[in-house]
């Protein structure tokens, strides 16, 4: 049993309420963004960044949902979308019923390392972990990123929208250019083409509004889209700033998403099998505890 309830066992029933409010499925972030909103979840709050790079609060849900599916609630085959089983649409969680879900898994889990010969485990507390998953190579990446030097931060950041359809990509990074790190062309199809300006920010903290607001200045009136790439994180505002009415459109990529478009892309990373023990599989044929 676990000596300390963990911090992410709070956004159990936030994310399934979140999930039904999306239509049944949804993207992480848009998850994570919706739960922030409904909860109130403060700025600083959602800028505690882990040594991977990773925010605190992120972390914390993709814990909680983690142990969703063990229970069945969610659906863990579909990679890049959070989606309710049947049962998890009919399913909420106060915050008993989400102690006794995760106090449940810990038990199994226990159960199941006793058996296996290992130690047991007294229940994951997520205040300094990596999310649950293979995450090695996601912290290892952020690392990396963060210790190239800012023009081979700029170069690689072109590489990678090289490998994700852009062409013409080039870096300038000139001083006194409001922050304008290169261009690119998205030709969407045969008749249709963007202009992208982009910037990068080797980051270990949390864009804000200003900076989005600068960036979206410098290139008014020189292209047709903006990107912000970033190893570190977004404030509300500056999402909220990105997304203004009336204003050229600015896509921010943070450290998560940018290590998501390194994986489409296979840049810099080599594939592999990783098999993970489905405890769920197992519990039905475990003795009872007494």
């Amino acid at each position: 049993m676990a000596k300390r309830q963990s911090q992410f066992v709070q956004w159990m029933g936030p994310i399934l309420d979140a999930i039904r409010e999306l239509g049944g499925s949804g993207k992480p972030r848009e998850v994570c963004d919706l739960i922030a909103e409904r909860s109130a979840v403060t700025d600083k709050r959602l800028e505690e960044s882990l040594k991977s790079g990773q925010t605190r609060y992120y972390n914390q849900v993709h814990w909680a949902r983690q142990y969703l599916v063990w229970e069945g609630l969610l659906d863990g085959s579909t990679h890049g979308v959070w989606a309710l089983t049947p049962t998890g649409y009919e399913t909420t969680l106060d915050d008993t019923a989400a102690r006794n879900l995760f106090l449940k898994w810990v038990k199994i889990h226990a159960a199941a390392k006793r058996k296996g010969g290992g130690e047991e485990d007294d229940g994951a507390t997520a205040d300094d972990a990596d999310a649950v998953g293979d995450q090695d190579h996601r912290y290892l990446l952020l690392e990396i990123l963060k210790k190239v030097t800012p023009e081979g931060f700029e170069r690689v950041c072109a590489r990678l929208l090289r490998e994700s359809g852009f062409e013409k990509v080039t870096v300038t990074g000139r001083p006194k250019d409001g922050g304008i790190d290169g261009i690119g062309i998205l030709q969407v199809n045969p008749f249709v083409s963007f202009k992208v300006l982009f910037q990068c920010k080797r980051y270990k903290g949390s864009v804000s509004r200003a900076q989005v607001g600068d960036f979206r200045n410098a290139m008014i009136g020189r292209a047709d889209k903006g990107i912000i790439i970033t190893t570190g994180s977004f404030t509300l505002d500056a999402r909220g700033e990105a997304d203004r009415d009336g204003a050229p459109p600015v896509e921010l990529v943070d450290g998560e998403k940018l290590v998501e478009m390194f994986e489409r892309a296979k840049l810099g990373l080599k594939p592999r099998t990783v098999y993970e023990l489905d405890h769920s599989f197992f519990a039905g044929f475990l003795p009872s505890e007494t």
